[in-house]
């Protein structure tokens, strides 16, 4: 274990040291899920970036309590196995001091291949637990033909794993969703909840005895596909939710490549629009007491729009 706690601002800007070949954190002996990476400049820089987005997403939140246990959620998606992968990583180096337990709930869908993680679990020599939980027969049972299944089916599942989380005596439960995830997640609110609300990266849960994680809230969706496939993770398809056509997830998803094609770098605009709200320049009263404004008040000097409000000018001009 280092002496500087691997939190710490001198620790993480140790970490921004450019050497050209991934810094003094990729050297040595390798975590087992990176025995086979690439040797090549492009891998290892993009390695660096994530480690070094997480990193901050860890620090800016205060995520990280030393000695803690987490349950990380494996689906056998891409998003899940870079998370499982970037944390073993950091603990690995010994930059974090936390206990790390695999887990993946099989929801029991119609040819879900069960072999595939234990298998690839065990390989790596990975703590984990999996547990079978017929959810599938239920989500198909109770959700009307035509509609979405993604609402009753994560409802289910996050049940599930906090109850696995508090059997393991895990005091966080954490999830892969990242950048585009949290973008998607506010725009699917903005448009059709009537609300601004996102993925938060740090959530205490409603029984408020466990912490939801989301570590790579800052990492890029094409990243965590790059490491996944310079990996050769064996990727599990959805084929619940993903053989449904027409979710309002998937247009926003097109939406926002049509954007970002326009106008590459829009979607980290706005996602650091969302880490710079301004409530005096929003309409919510129960964030700023607008009925007692009045001249002569500092609060008046607020300042222009910033981030979120150019955000929310360029989704106006961008609407059909």
């Amino acid at each position: 274990m280092n002496s500087t706690h691997p939190y710490s601002q001198s620790a993480l800007q140790d970490a921004e040291q450019p050497d050209g070949e991934g810094g003094p954190l990729f050297s040595g002996a390798e975590h087992p899920l990176f025995a086979n990476a690439p040797d090549s400049v492009n891998f290892r820089k993009l390695r660096k970036r994530l480690v070094r987005e997480v990193r901050q997403t860890l620090a800016d939140y205060g995520m990280v309590r030393e000695g803690a246990k987490w349950l990380v959620c494996l689906s056998g998606g891409k998003d899940s196995y870079a998370l499982l992968a970037v944390l073993s990583d950091l603990k690995w180096r010994g930059l974090l001091p936390v206990e790390l337990v695999a887990c993946n709930l099989d929801q029991a869908q119609p040819g879900f291949p069960a072999h595939v993680l234990p298998d690839f679990l065990e390989r790596h020599g990975i703590e984990h637990v999996i547990e079978r939980r017929d959810t599938y027969s239920i989500v198909t049972e109770k959700v009307a033909a035509g509609q979405t299944y993604c609402s009753l089916c994560s409802r289910l599942r996050r049940g599930h794993l906090y109850r696995i989380a508090r059997e393991q005596g895990c005091e966080a439960v954490v999830l892969g969703h990242h950048r585009e995830d949290i973008v998607e997640t506010f725009l699917l609110n903005f448009f059709h909840g009537g609300r601004m609300a996102a993925m938060p990266p740090k959530l205490l849960n409603e029984d408020g005895d466990l912490t939801v994680l989301r570590p790579m809230a800052a990492c890029a969706e094409k990243d965590l596909a790059r490491l996944s496939s310079a990996l050769r993770f064996p990727i599990i398809p959805c084929d619940l939710c993903g053989s449904q056509d027409g979710l309002q997830r998937q247009k926003i998803k097109d939406m926002m490549a049509g954007w970002e094609q326009e106008q590459p770098g829009r979607t980290q605009i706005m996602f650091r629009a969302l880490a710079n709200a301004r409530p005096s320049h929003l309409l919510d009263r129960q964030l700023y007491d607008f009925a007692s404004l009045a001249p002569g008040d500092a609060r008046g000097t607020a300042g222009a729009d910033g981030d979120c409000g150019a955000a929310l000018s360029m989704i106006s001009r961008l609407l059909p």
